[in-house]
């Protein structure tokens, strides 16, 4: 298989909806996204966001799942596919990280950060990390990220936002919020009390 062949088939796999290189990418940013929420756990000792980390490793299953499918598909020869070997690497790669995120947040589920000496340098994180859910009829609840200024007029910064049992990652400026989403957002104490009120459905 030619080096064009093999690039043809990351930009058209035959999946009608997905390719292999839309199923990378998204295995990229969730493996990024499982590690800075892992240390986020970690550093913080929150059970909350190790819990979602766990959920992003169940999609990370899916994506390797999907991903191994689609280039057994790809694969007509063993010449293909030893050519398109490189390629399953990589997504094999990736979910390696994910599992290491995995570890990292099994050590706050099973309580280790409880002890004295962990606690210690907890008050100094500045920085925060929450699970945040926008309610129905909430000031989010239909409003694009972009149109609520969410970082600069709030100071928080959506990381990402789970859908039902998608997820989208990274979410850009006219990502429309809908009630029924988790975000996941950075920020100081003080700005995510604001998200949350902000999240609140009103009465």
């Amino acid at each position: 298989m030619e080096e064009e062949e093999v690039d043809d088939i990351v930009e058209h796999a035959i999946s009608g909806k997905r390719t292999v290189k839309d199923v990378l990418v998204e295995m990229k940013d969730t493996s990024e996204l499982m590690i800075d929420l892992a240390y986020s756990a970690l550093f913080m000792n929150s059970k909350v966001i190790a819990e979602e980390v766990e959920k992003l490793e169940v999609r990370m299953d899916d994506l390797q799942y999907e991903i191994e499918s689609l280039l057994m598909l790809s694969a007509r020869t063993p010449e293909d596919a030893a050519d398109l070997s490189g390629i399953l690497h990589v997504a094999h790669s990736a979910e390696k990280i994910s599992n290491a995120a995995e570890d990292i947040v099994d050590v706050v589920l099973r309580g280790v950060g409880d002890h004295p000496i962990y606690q210690s340098f907890l008050d100094e994180v500045e920085e925060q990390v929450e699970k945040i859910e926008v309610e129905k009829a909430s000031e989010f609840d239909g409003k694009g990220i972009g149109e609520m200024s969410v970082s600069k007029k709030i100071g928080s910064y959506i990381r990402a936002i789970r859908r039902g049992k998608s997820w989208i990652c990274n979410p850009r400026k006219d990502t429309r919020l809908s009630g029924g989403d988790v975000l996941i957002v950075n920020g100081s104490e003080s700005s995510l009390e604001r998200m949350k009120e902000m999240c609140k459905g009103r009465q």
